[in-house]
């Protein structure tokens, strides 16, 4: 058996895109999780890959933007390694615009966009047409081309098979070698947390949905009522989600997700017939500083974390990998101020 230059504790989105990121450049990777590929909220339905709005820039702004304007060769790259499908597409979305308010808000941000979107993607204010498209009480939407969709689970199996074709081994147990990566999720943040007596992020539950509705290929991601309705390649659309602080069970549905369902079909009349075929609940890990945390190990002299994705850790996951590799792999840091662990440890 060969030795391993690292190891990745977690096969979730963080560990599997770091995994593919370092042995595309020649590292030897093998990555363990007890739970499985995808056990936490990287095996979910949803995979709505949305920016942050143009305006009041930042570095976690800026971060993301780049890795959503990189997501289209990495995840190409993915599926022409293992040839499998993540289910990636940019294909925008659609929000609606219901009062005056909103409408000088879109305006300015469509201003915001042409700037620090550098021209690669854009932000438009747009009449509302199609039955495609979120309900909107002045007649107007907005249209951005940064936006995208991936599917979770198909993106971590399609990872899977790219790094068996690179000698990577993603397995349940294994004997440790090499420099050590903590992805491991919500769980690893509370183990974190423990070990340092004081908070450095938790566990927040999410319930979505998916349902048996064949939308055009290349039909936007909608955003509306507080919902995420992201149309799969798969003819399945996904729609959630709740946000849970505390909870009993990790993996159950209950009520909260009858009500995000009955609002999607209400906000967008063209579900209403549309079967509900699945129903998923996990947790999401989200850092005290609301940022991804990466780095250095807090706790472990020679080791690293990559955690606290939340709810952008799709959309980030591209830009973490390739800036993670490059740390570990050349001691090279491009790691944001905001996404230290210091960040989250204070």
């Amino acid at each position: 058996m060969a030795m391993a230059d690292i190891t990745i504790y977690g096969a979730g989105i963080f560990g599997l895109s770091i995994a593919w990121s370092c042995v595309s450049r020649g590292a030897s990777v093998q990555v363990i999780d007890p739970y499985g590929v995808g056990a936490g909220s990287s095996g979910g339905v949803v995979g709505a890959l949305a920016p942050h709005t143009p305006e009041n820039w930042n570095d976690k702004k800026q971060f993301q933007f780049e890795s959503l304007i990189m997501s289209e060769s990495y995840w190409r790259d993915v599926e022409l390694a293992g040839g499998e499908t993540t289910g990636y597409a940019r294909t925008g979305r659609l929000q609606p615009i219901n009062d005056e308010r909103g409408l000088e808000l879109a305006k300015a941000r469509q201003i915001g966009a042409k700037e620090l979107w550098q021209g690669l993607a854009s932000f438009d204010v747009i009449e509302a047409h199609g039955a495609w498209a979120p309900q909107s009480a002045s007649g107007l939407l907005i249209h951005d081309t940064l936006s995208g969709r991936m599917h979770p689970r198909m993106t971590c199996e399609a990872l899977v098979a790219a790094l068996a074709t690179k000698g990577c081994s993603v397995t349940p147990d294994g004997l440790a070698q090499g420099i050590i990566v903590e992805a491991t999720g919500w769980r690893g943040l509370l183990e974190l947390a423990e070990q340092m007596s004081q908070p450095v992020g938790n566990g927040v539950k999410g319930q979505a949905a998916v349902l048996q509705y064949a939308a055009a290929l290349d039909a936007p991601q909608l955003f509306a009522n507080a919902l995420h309705i992201i149309p799969h390649s798969n003819g399945t659309v996904a729609i959630g989600s709740t946000t849970e602080r505390e909870f009993d069970d990790p993996t159950s549905t209950d009520a909260q997700l009858d009500d995000v369902v009955s609002r999607a079909k209400q906000s967008f009349p063209v579900l209403k017939d549309a079967p509900v075929i699945e129903r998923w609940a996990g947790v999401r890990p989200r850092a005290k500083s609301r940022a991804p945390m990466i780095g250095h190990h807090p706790l472990r002299k020679g080791a690293f974390i990559a955690n606290g994705g939340f709810k952008i850790g799709f959309g980030m996951a591209p830009k973490i990998a390739e800036v993670m590799a490059g740390l570990i792999l050349d001691g090279t840091d491009r790691i944001p101020e905001g996404f230290r662990p210091e960040a989250s440890i204070r």
